[in-house]
């Protein structure tokens, strides 16, 4: 059986979409159509309902989808061996907070660039959810999170660095000139711009803010760093950050860190499905992510 027309077939199913699916596979959307008809008729079977919203699989199409993929992961693995010694190469692609993706990884990526030049790493921003759907439609190849502890069946990840935050506000601002760290009462009554839903370290302090007693805080919700780091550089809040994402801003005066409360440094979890091969060029990443990123 021809691997190309399984690698077809792992791609729409994911995709969902004819054209997705071939825009990713660099191929022309009727060379996808014909893949999918010409392993059905091997098969003797329908993977796919054809639907005005898109391909869906049928039973039958997710029940031979987990084999398909460990073929194509044995192919790989054949292919990764067959290379002996040479040189590392292929592609990894990477799932990462937004944080990380714009201050930890393009050194990591710069490195990979001199001593593995045939490695190309691809680097898609996206929150904890986003992630590990990554990692189980086969769309990632490892993930960075951001959180305390992670309880995914098919996703496994372990504590690889840990991210000092940095609770900040402009010059301006009143808590700014204020004596001392401020309190959580006076934190609730301000207004307050968080990461989007799912981000460990703002959704824990949302929790600790709407814990106090009779507290109203004023919370803004954003799907990107920048935007919040805005927003408080304007001096219209308060954001908790992580300092690697607003050092700039407090070396050249445009932030100033608060003194407290504290708050715990938040650990960077790399994560992996648990049935998935893990080929050289992506343990070439990690080695090279590990030896980078803070202890």
């Amino acid at each position: 059986m021809d691997t190309r027309l399984l690698h077809t077939f792992t791609t729409l199913a994911r995709t969902g979409s004819f054209t997705a699916a071939a825009a990713e596979l660099h191929l022309a959307q009727s060379t996808v159509t014909v893949h999918i008809r010409t392993l059905e008729r091997e098969l003797d079977a329908r993977l796919f309902d054809r639907l005005p919203t898109g391909a869906l699989l049928t039973d039958t199409g997710r029940r031979l989808l987990e084999r398909a993929e460990d073929v194509l992961e044995a192919v790989a693995r054949l292919r990764a061996d067959g290379a002996g010694t040479g040189a590392v190469g292929g592609r990894v692609v990477v799932g990462t907070p937004e944080s990380l993706c714009t201050t930890r990884l393009p050194g990591v990526v710069a490195a990979l660039r001199t001593s593995h030049p045939e490695v190309d790493v691809q680097l898609y921003a996206g929150g904890t959810a986003q992630c590990v759907e990554g990692l189980r439609s086969g769309r990632l190849d490892v993930a960075l999170l951001l959180e305390e502890e992670t309880d995914f069946p098919d996703v496994t990840s372990e504590a690889v660095a840990r991210e000092p935050l940095a609770l900040v506000c402009s010059p301006g601002h009143p808590l700014a000139a204020r004596a001392g760290a401020p309190a959580w009462a006076e934190l609730a009554a301000e207004s307050i711009f968080l990461l989007e839903q799912g981000c460990s370290y703002s959704d824990a302090l949302e929790r600790r803010l709407l814990a106090v007693p009779g507290a109203r805080p004023r919370l803004t919700r954003f799907g990107s760093v920048d935007a919040a780091r805005s927003c408080v550089t304007a001096g219209l809040g308060v954001t908790l950050l992580p300092l690697t994402t607003v050092r700039e801003h407090l070396g050249d005066g445009r932030l100033v860190r608060l003194g407290g409360p504290p708050f715990a440094d938040v650990p960077v979890r790399l994560a992996r499905h648990r049935r998935r091969w893990t080929s050289p060029a992506t343990q070439t990443f990690v080695r090279e992510l590990v030896r980078q990123l803070p202890g």
